[in-house]
C-alpha cells in the first residue's frame, strides 16, 4: 500500500511539475494602450478632478507605478528610447524629429518578438528618431489589430490615442465639461481664463481618451482574451502644456503607468505586484523594451540600457531615472536631469537661453501666448516669471514639499549632500551612455557621415567625451574663475572643445568675449561650421562695432541650407535671431534665404521657414 501510495504521490508530483512547466512555457499576449501628452492625472493616482472610470477600474485589477518617467519630454525622442531600449543621446537621436541610423546588429524590440513568433501590431503612431532596420511590425496602421493574427498566435499590440495631444488642448470651439474654476493650476502658470480653459480642456480630453481605452479593453474581453493578456497603459510624456511638455522636469517626464497581469501569468509579475496596489519601483521608458522581451521569455540584448521590471529576466531596481532635452523643433537647448524617489536635479548647459524660447508650435497654445504677454507687461511675479528668463546652471527640487518644482534648492546648504549625490549620478550617466548631445548636431553628423552616430559615441578617439564634458561643465557654470581655461580651449585640437569654450565666453557676456576677441575673430574661419557660428554670435552680440559686419556675413552664409545643410542652417538662424535689431541691416538678405531643399528630410522641413519668419517678424 505504501509503495502504491508512494508511486501515486510521485506520479502526482511529476504531473504537477509537467503542468507547471507547460504553464510557464506559455507566452502571454501583451497589450499596450498608450496616449499622448498625459501626466498622472487619473483618478487612480488620486486626482479628484479627473474622470477616468475605465483606467481606474484597470488600476484596481492591476497595479500603478508611482514614479514612471518618459526620459524625454516630447514624443519622438521618448519613443526612440521605447523602441530601442537605448537612451536617445547614446544613439544621437535626442533631437526632435531627427532621423539617424542604428548600428549593425541593433534591432527594434518588435523585431525580436516577431522572430519569437509574436504577431506585432502598432495602431498607429511611430514617430521614432531612428531609421527602421528592416521590417519592424507585422502591421502599423490605423487598421492594425490583434484580430488579424493567425489562429493561436501570441500577439503584441499597441493602440495609441492622440485625443490628449497638445494640439487637441488648443482646438476650438470646445464646450468644456470640467469646470475651469475647479482646476488646480501649477504655481508657475498665471491664473487667467485662458490658462484655466486649457487645463480644463486637457482634462476633458483625458476623459475622452479613457472611453477609448475602455473600448479596447472591452474588445479584449469580447474575444475571451482578458485572462491571456498582460495589459499596460501609459502616456508618452507629461502634459502638452508649456513648462510640462519639452522640459525634463518631473512635470514634463512623469507619466501614468498601469500594469495588469492576469492570474495565469502572475509568475511573470514583479515581486511587489498586488491588485489595486502601488509600486514604488522607479521605471522609465528605456525599461519598456527589455521588459516586454522578458515577459515573452526573450533575454534582452546586451546593448539595451534599460532594465526589465517584469518577467523571466527582471533586473534590480535602478536608483535613479534620467531625462534629457535637446533641439525642440527649431530651437536648440541642452538640459539633462535625474531623479530618485524624492528629488529631481537639472543641469542647464545653455543657461543663457530662456526656457520659453519661441517654438512656433508651442506658441499656438493660448496659455503660452497670454503667459508671455503678461510677463512683457510686467504683471507677473516669481515663480511665474522664471519661464521667460535665463536659467540657472543647476536646479534641485524636493518633490515631496514642492511638486510644482519652483523652489530651487541648488544653493541650499541643508541640501548640499543631496546635490552632490545627484550631480554624481548625472555625471556617471552622461559618461556611461556616451552622451552625443555634447556635440553640436551638425558636428555630430559631420563626424559620422553615412554611419550610425552610436558608433561614433563609442569611439573615444573620435569622441573624447570626458574632455568635452569637462569644458562644457565649466562653460555652462558661468563662473569667472574658469574664463582663462575657456580662452585656452579656443585653440584646442578638438572642435567640440573649441565650441564649448566659445559658448562659455558667450554665456559670460561682454567682458569675457572682448577679453578673447582676437582669438574669436580667428575662429570665424574655423574648420568647424558650428564653431564659426557660435564665434560669430559671440562677437556680433558682445564684440566691438567693427566686428558686426564680418559676423553677419558668416551667419548669412551658413544660414543657406542649400549650401551647408539643414543642421548648420538651423544653428546659424538661431544665432541670427539672438542679434535682435543688429540684424536689421540685412533683413532683405534674410528674406531671400532658401527655405527648402531636396536634401532636407521631410521630418525637418518646417524648421528653417519657421526661423526665417520669426526673425523677419521681429525685425519689421
Amino acid at each position: 500500500m505504501r509503495v502504491i501510495n508512494g508511486q501515486w504521490w510521485l506520479g502526482w508530483v511529476a504531473s504537477v511539475a509537467v503542468i507547471l512547466a507547460q504553464v510557464s512555457e506559455q507566452r502571454p499576449n501583451i497589450l499596450w494602450i498608450t496616449c499622448e501628452d498625459t501626466g498622472p492625472h487619473l483618478g487612480a493616482y488620486g486626482d479628484r478632478y479627473a474622470r477616468t472610470p475605465n483606467l481606474d477600474a484597470l488600476a484596481k485589477r492591476g497595479m500603478i507605478y508611482r514614479v514612471a518617467w518618459s526620459n524625454a519630454p516630447v514624443c519622438a525622442p521618448a519613443r526612440t528610447a521605447i523602441i530601442s531600449g537605448v537612451h536617445a543621446p547614446a544613439l544621437g537621436a535626442e533631437h526632435m524629429r531627427s532621423m539617424v541610423r542604428m548600428p549593425p546588429g541593433m534591432k527594434m524590440y518588435p523585431q525580436y518578438l516577431r522572430e519569437a513568433g509574436y504577431y506585432c501590431t502598432n495602431n498607429v503612431k511611430e514617430d521614432y528618431n531612428l531609421e527602421k532596420p528592416g521590417v519592424v511590425w507585422d502591421e502599423s496602421s490605423n487598421r492594425a489589430h490583434w484580430r488579424n493574427r493567425k489562429p493561436g498566435q501570441p500577439f503584441f499590440a499597441i493602440f495609441n490615442f492622440t485625443t490628449t495631444h497638445e494640439s487637441q488642448i488648443r482646438r476650438r470651439p470646445h464646450k468644456l465639461v470640467h469646470d475651469p474654476a475647479q482646476v488646480r493650476l501649477p504655481a508657475y502658470h498665471p491664473d487667467t481664463p485662458e490658462v484655466r480653459h486649457d487645463w480644463a480642456q486637457y482634462y476633458d480630453n483625458i476623459t475622452t481618451m479613457d472611453a477609448q481605452a475602455g473600448e479596447i479593453l472591452r474588445q479584449l474581453e469580447q474575444d475571451g482574451l482578458q485572462d491571456e493578456t498582460i495589459v499596460f497603459f501609459y502616456g508618452d510624456h507629461g502634459p502638452g502644456m508649456p513648462r510640462s511638455k519639452r522640459f525634463p522636469y518631473d512635470s514634463g517626464l512623469r507619466v501614468p503607468l498601469i500594469v495588469y497581469v492576469p492570474p495565469k501569468f502572475r509568475h511573470l509579475a514583479p515581486a511587489d505586484y498586488q491588485p489595486g496596489g502601488i509600486s514604488q519601483r522607479l521605471v522609465s521608458f528605456v525599461d519598456l523594451a527589455p521588459t516586454v522581451l522578458s515577459l515573452a521569455g526573450i533575454k534582452p540584448p546586451e546593448f539595451m540600457q534599460g532594465r526589465a521590471f517584469m518577467g523571466r529576466y527582471a533586473a534590480p531596481e535602478p536608483q535613479f531615472l534620467y531625462g534629457y532635452r535637446a533641439r525642440m523643433d527649431e530651437r536648440y537647448d541642452l538640459i539633462r536631469s535625474v531623479r530618485d524617489g524624492r528629488y529631481v536635479y537639472l543641469r542647464n548647459y545653455m543657461p543663457h537661453k530662456i526656457y520659453g524660447q519661441h517654438i512656433a508650435y508651442m506658441f499656438e497654445m493660448p496659455t503660452t501666448q497670454v503667459w508671455q504677454r503678461l510677463y512683457l507687461l510686467g504683471k507677473l511675479r516669481p515663480p511665474q516669471t522664471y519661464f521667460w528668463e535665463p536659467k540657472p546652471f543647476e536646479e534641485l527640487y524636493d518633490l515631496d514639499s514642492d511638486p510644482d518644482e519652483v523652489h530651487n534648492l541648488a544653493n541650499s546648504p541643508a541640501h548640499r549632500g543631496v546635490l552632490e549625490r545627484m550631480r554624481q549620478a548625472l555625471d556617471e550617466f552622461i559618461l556611461s551612455t556616451r552622451d552625443l548631445g555634447f556635440l553640436p548636431e551638425a558636428e555630430m553628423h559631420a563626424r559620422c557621415p553615412g554611419t550610425a552616430p552610436y558608433l561614433l559615441g563609442q569611439d573615444r578617439n573620435r569622441f573624447p567625451l570626458e574632455r568635452i564634458k569637462r569644458v562644457a561643465d565649466r562653460a555652462a557654470s558661468g563662473e569667472p574663475k574658469y574664463t582663462a581655461e575657456l580662452v585656452a580651449g579656443l585653440s584646442d585640437r578638438d572642435s567640440a572643445v573649441r565650441y564649448w569654450a566659445v559658448l562659455g565666453l558667450l554665456i559670460r557676456g561682454e567682458r569675457a568675449v572682448r577679453q578673447a576677441s582676437e582669438q574669436l575673430r580667428a575662429l570665424l574661419n574655423d574648420p568647424s561650421p558650428s564653431v564659426r557660428i557660435v564665434a560669430a554670435e559671440a562677437l556680433a552680440r558682445f564684440g566691438r562695432p567693427e566686428d558686426l559686419d564680418p559676423c553677419l556675413e558668416v551667419l548669412l552664409e551658413h544660414a543657406r541650407l542649400d549650401k551647408h545643410g539643414v543642421y548648420v542652417a538651423i544653428e546659424a538662424l538661431n544665432a541670427l535671431d539672438e542679434l535682435d535689431g543688429k540684424a536689421a541691416m540685412v533683413i532683405e538678405r534674410i528674406r531671400a534665404l532658401p527655405r527648402e531643399h531636396s536634401s532636407v528630410h521631410p521630418r525637418l522641413n518646417e524648421y528653417v521657414p519657421r526661423l526665417i519668419e520669426k526673425i523677419l517678424q521681429d525685425l519689421q
